[in-house]
């Protein structure tokens, strides 16, 4: 599951799903309709891969996440960061903020996150 990435409509998909989880199918099928213009055959399609993917899962007609949103999107930010820095926080911090200065708020933000990840 490490190397799961979602293509930028199954990420639109995911969201709704981890917004109302858990949630019918039936559901599913009338905000995608509402949502995204999706036809069922459509939703049950995209469903059925995020299941195989083992991101959610189809029990008797109620969708729910076998992983969180904060959970997924945390894996795809160290995945980021290791393919792209060698691992390396500070490189990436370097990266991001070589075009963009930080506000007072954001720097004393990351101070206090550090201080709170920090280890011992």
């Amino acid at each position: 599951m490490s190397d799961m990435q979602l293509g930028a409509v199954e990420s639109k998909f995911a969201d709704i799903l981890w917004a109302h989880e858990p949630i019918s199918s039936a559901e599913v099928v009338r905000l995608c309709e509402e949502e995204l213009k999706w036809k069922k055959s459509t939703t049950f399609t995209v469903l059925r891969r995020l299941c195989e993917k083992g991101l959610f899962q189809n029990n008797k007609g109620t969708v729910t996440s076998l992983l969180s949103r904060d959970a997924f999107y945390a894996m795809q930010s160290e995945r980021f960061v290791a393919e792209n820095f060698h691992g390396s926080l500070p490189a990436f911090f370097a990266a991001f903020t070589a075009r963009k200065r930080l506000t007072k708020e954001e720097a004393a933000e990351l101070r206090r996150m550090v201080a709170e990840y920090e280890e011992d």
